[in-house]
């Protein structure tokens, strides 16, 4: 028997993020699990920027609680969180060994050849290196995704 109690939704604001979101989302409400949403931020630490850190930071955490409905706060106890970091891959992986994760779901671009090679795939870091199991989610995601009516009508009510 699968047992999950935290779901790790890594997110970078992209469709293949909101794609996975979808599924830790189901996936955490299946198995009566916790969601954790979390966005790494690069560290801008020493780095000439146009904008306040903290302004950003805190836009971060806009976009993290514009994603989670009152049925993931409410039922899945969702917690949002926002790292900064100059290596995501490890964040991710330090965040799920921090909390008991069971199960980490992200978005991966599904980059290929020379772009894979220079840019390398935090998705595929994670899967590495991860202390549990992490399911990988390409945008557009399968059709097999149906919305799920309770779900629908709880995000309708935010």
């Amino acid at each position: 028997m699968i047992k999950l109690t935290n779901v790790l939704v890594p997110t970078d604001f992209g469709e293949a993020s909101d794609a996975a979101l979808v599924y830790g989302r189901s996936l955490a409400r299946r198995f009566g699990a916790n969601l954790h949403l979390l966005h790494v931020m690069d560290n801008t630490f020493l780095r000439p920027i146009a904008s306040d850190p903290l302004a950003l930071k805190a836009a971060a955490y806009r976009h993290l609680y514009g994603r989670l409905t009152a049925f993931d706060r409410e039922v899945l106890h969702a917690r949002a969180v926002v790292e900064v970091s100059d290596e995501p891959a490890k964040t991710i992986v330090e965040y799920a060994r921090s909390f008991p994760i069971d199960l980490i779901v992200m978005g991966t671009q599904g980059r290929q050849g020379a772009a894979h090679i220079l840019m390398g795939s935090v998705a595929e870091r994670v899967v590495r290196t991860a202390p549990c199991p992490a399911l990988t989610v390409r945008h557009p995601q399968r059709e097999f995704v149906v919305a799920d009516e309770s779900l629908a009508q709880a995000a309708t009510q935010v």
